[in-house]
């Protein structure tokens, strides 16, 4: 994952959004508080920075290290990942994650959505905030080697960076998947009895998966590292403009934040 890339991007939006106050003209299904939306922002912070820390700490694999892996060792599901090295599958790869955060811009073509673009580009912020941190922190916390160090088309050089060391979970995965599914999310929310949703619901699923596909192709990710990035990321793509929803009598799916916590809870 291009971890500075979107460290950037997520500041872009922490510096560029109001975070307090943010009220349409018009009924909103979202709302932004101070108190919740500080504690969100807060905890994605907190994880960006446990993750960058545990990133200086991480070690690295030496030359010995390398050569006494073994792929057989692997399970039989992942073992397939060591076999591939496809640069184009890498680049294919690249082209989705910039695509998907991207993917939200085209909410500037509903006049709706246009008119709630700074509570919707604060909560899109939050999600990308809460995604890359909990990546980051499992990524340096785990240190899987990736599968392109179990192969011999590979450079050494590569094998002994530090990155060859961040295989779990996906942050190509997670990412695009968060992004994907929040776009759907919130399309959903404000156009409830459009005809495209299917299709953009499709598309949201379907997106993330290519990516997870593309990184396993590339020797990037073994498949349990893209399974539970996309795992990770839909569900906070979800979660998090779920939990900005105005209540509704109808809702079945109830979401809160407080300082101490937060609870869920379905009511029928």
């Amino acid at each position: 994952m291009a971890i500075k890339t979107i460290i950037n991007f997520l500041f872009l939006f922490f510096f560029l959004t109001p975070v307090f106050n943010l009220q349409a003209q018009f009924e909103s299904p979202y709302q932004c508080t101070k108190k919740k939306d500080a504690i969100i922002y807060t905890i994605g912070s907190a994880g960006l920075g446990l993750g960058y820390y545990l990133h200086t700490k991480a070690p690295v694999l030496n030359v010995e290290q390398v050569q006494l892996l073994d792929k057989n060792s692997i399970n039989r599901f992942d073992r397939i990942a060591t076999s591939y090295s496809s640069m184009t599958a890498k680049k294919a790869s690249d082209v989705f994650f910039y695509t998907a955060l991207a993917m939200p811009s085209l909410f500037a073509f509903s006049k709706k959505m246009r008119k709630d673009a700074k509570s919707i580009s604060l909560i899109y912020g939050e999600t990308l905030f809460l995604t890359v941190g909990v990546t980051a922190i499992t990524k340096k916390t785990v240190l899987r080697n990736r599968p392109f160090v179990y192969n011999s088309d590979f450079d050494i050089s590569l094998k002994l960076d530090k990155n060859a060391r961040f295989s779990f979970f996906s942050g190509h995965a997670s990412v695009v998947a968060a992004s994907s599914f929040f776009t759907a999310k919130v399309f959903a929310d404000y156009h409830p009895d459009s005809k495209w949703k299917p299709i953009v619901w499709g598309a949201a699923a379907t997106i993330p998966a290519i990516t997870g596909y593309l990184r396993v192709r590339a020797g990037k990710h073994f498949p349990t590292d893209v399974i539970t990035g996309y795992a990770v990321g839909s569900v906070i793509g979800i979660l998090v403009p779920q939990i900005h929803k105005i209540k509704n009598r109808n809702e079945n799916i109830e979401l809160s934040l407080n300082p101490t916590g937060g609870y869920f809870s379905l009511r029928f």
